[in-house]
């Protein structure tokens, strides 16, 4: 096995190498699960109030997409990989699976928040654990822990609010933390093809 500089620094730090991978790959799993069941769901939301819940659940969708990708590459670079098919539950949206097809808002809702709140205790817990020792991974984490933060505020915030008050969401940029690791993801690819001049 090559020499990995990336997992040998972070051991050296007090990080059990081994255990952050694993649960890199976790979050990375739930992440591309939630996507897949958020897909899923935009399908089944119908009526005023699903529409108004399908452009919530889009936005954190394409995030939580953006999550898988930036946790990828720091998995290979601490000499983890991912696993060659799924097993078991696809992140914490499985629970969408036991909803009878006719679901509405109101019994969505209560699933939505539970995995949001999940990631946000997944994502804490894994800056506690990086924090002053492993930067590069506890920057990654807390840009995540941002978002998913932003998405169970969404949630509460349509919990909580008639119809007509969520018309007046604002929007915002879809990943804004996260993007700065993406940018740099792209630049790195770019950079390491040659093109003919």
């Amino acid at each position: 096995m090559a020499r990995c500089v990336a997992r040998e620094l972070v051991e050296r730090s007090g990080v059990d190498a081994e255990r952050l991978v694993d649960l890199l790959v976790e979050r990375a799993l739930g992440e591309i699960g939630n996507y897949y069941y958020y897909t899923l769901l935009r399908m089944h939301l119908v009526g005023v109030e699903g529409d108004l819940l399908r452009r919530v659940v889009d936005d954190a969708r394409e995030e939580d997409r953006n999550h898988f990708e930036v946790l990828i590459p720091r998995i290979y670079e601490l000499g983890g990989r991912l696993p060659a098919t799924f097993t078991g539950e696809l992140g914490p949206l499985g629970g969408l699976r036991n909803l009878p097809a006719e679901a509405d808002v109101p019994e969505i809702l209560p699933v939505l928040l539970r995995s949001a709140e999940e990631s946000v205790r997944a994502y804490t817990h894994l800056c506690g654990i990086t924090s002053g020792k492993d930067h590069r991974t506890y920057n990654i984490a807390l840009a995540i822990l941002h978002e998913e933060i932003a998405h169970q505020v969404w949630f509460l915030e349509f919990l909580g609010r008639g119809v007509a008050e969520q018309q007046i969401r604002h929007p915002r940029a879809i990943s804004p933390f996260v993007t700065q690791f993406l940018q740099s993801q792209r630049v790195s690819a770019f950079q390491s093809h040659s093109f003919p001049a």
